[in-house]
């Protein structure tokens, strides 16, 4: 099968969610289907990166967003009804540009990860699933409601575009699917039933713990750290559950290890509170670190950080909002925290019961290698293509 897969941003490398999602996903499917990319990047794309996306893909096509684009797709945001992220990443070029790959491949069947590319393609009449991932309304409002006054208006205006077009958009695609349970609810369609729930997955021959290793942090806490709800996560620890760790741990060492870390958390870095940046190999901190831990209290989906972690044999501590998506055996598999206190307490039992820690760690191993991994993902979504394909034989794409 053909599959036209069309993504708001490169995927690759994996510093991003839907990154992370879209190039496990086609490095599965293009084992037995030809997965023609069609993406949109911001940024330069560096050779090597261009170089593994050409290895899982039949053909990738990049375009390339300017920033004067951004602005002025944003400002036409402001006289029309969609949701300014959809206008953000929309123009009729780009439109015509795919169209084109339509004409010169034929595609089966088209996979349009976010609602932020689907206005691209919700008229054609080519079998097509939409991912909507997460339900952004519901993000946007959790992120509101610490917005000062004169951002939280243009949430607000935001929240209610999305809220109409994640419920309007169903309609135009033959299937779709969602990251979870929680999400799914989320979504205001009648009949949502019917969007299939595809989780994330874990690639276990990558995130595999090394024996030996020197613990160096007594907490990491990793992902993209301009990422709001992120940002948000580490200046709680840092500012509310720090200082409690430290009447019984003085000496206490907390890793925040990932990309594009924001100005906020930046001025954080310190002896005991180390912030890296971008790390090459993520493993290797997971490696280093005793506990991880994600006091996430906004943002939607599944946290792809802690599968990894749980992949890594860490004991995990985080939200029951992450636990929603997620679905663990509460302080069995995962150990869930709300307070400042509680994620301190959860912290000083791990450090000070070795047997305990292993077992945390161990139980949530098993129910990660036993629920996520992407070629079960990926067989999933092989089923919603089969359902839905036409007859290739009578599909006329003009």
């Amino acid at each position: 099968m053909k599959i036209l897969y069309i993504t708001s941003r490169f995927p690759y490398p994996l510093e991003k969610g839907d990154k992370l999602r879209a190039y496990n996903q086609i490095k599965e499917l293009s084992k037995t289907h030809e997965i023609i990319l069609y993406s949109i990047t911001e940024n330069v794309i560096q050779e090597r990166w261009d170089q593994e996306i050409n290895r899982i893909t039949y053909y990738h096509e990049i375009s390339f967003l300017k920033k004067w684009q951004r602005y002025a797709n944003f400002f036409r945001g402001i006289f029309n009804a969609l949701p300014f992220q959809i206008n953000y990443f929309y123009n009729k070029k780009r439109k015509k540009q795919i169209e084109k790959l339509i004409v010169r491949f034929q595609p089966d069947l088209v996979f349009c990860q976010l609602i932020r590319m689907s206005e691209y393609i919700k008229d054609s009449r080519i079998p097509k699933v939409l991912d909507y991932m997460d339900a952004f309304s519901k993000g946007v409002q959790r992120r509101m409601e610490n917005q000062p006054f004169y951002i939280k208006k243009l949430f607000e205006v935001e929240y209610r575009r999305l809220l109409s077009y994640e419920g309007a958009i169903f309609q135009h695609f033959d299937a779709a699917v969602i990251i979870s349970n929680a999400d799914k609810e989320l979504i205001p369609v009648i009949n949502n039933n019917e969007i299939e729930i595809i989780r994330n997955g874990v690639n276990f021959d990558y995130f595999k713990p090394q024996p030996n290793v020197i613990k160096e942090y007594d907490i990491v806490f990793t992902g993209n750290m301009s990422y709001p709800p992120n940002v948000s996560a580490v200046l709680f620890l840092h500012n509310e559950v720090l200082p409690l760790l430290k009447v019984a741990h003085p000496q206490i060492k907390i890793l925040i290890a990932g990309a594009n870390p924001s100005a906020r958390v930046k001025e954080l870095n310190a002896s005991n509170f180390v912030v890296t940046g971008w790390v090459e190999d993520i493993n290797i901190y997971y490696d280093k670190s005793k506990i991880f831990i994600a006091p996430m209290f906004i943002g939607t989906g599944l946290q792809n950080k802690l599968l990894e972690a749980m992949a890594m044999r860490l004991p995990c501590i985080t939200s029951p909002l992450v636990n929603k998506s997620l679905g663990a055996a509460a302080q069995h598999e995962l150990l869930i925290a709300e307070t400042a206190e509680e994620y301190a307490h959860f912290v000083i039992q791990l450090l000070g019961n070795s047997n305990f820690a292993d077992q945390v760690a161990l139980d949530g191993y098993n129910f990660v290698t036993q629920n996520f991994s992407w070629s079960s993902t990926t067989d999933q979504l092989n089923l919603i293509f089969q359902k839905i394909t036409y007859n290739t034989s009578t599909y006329n794409p003009s």
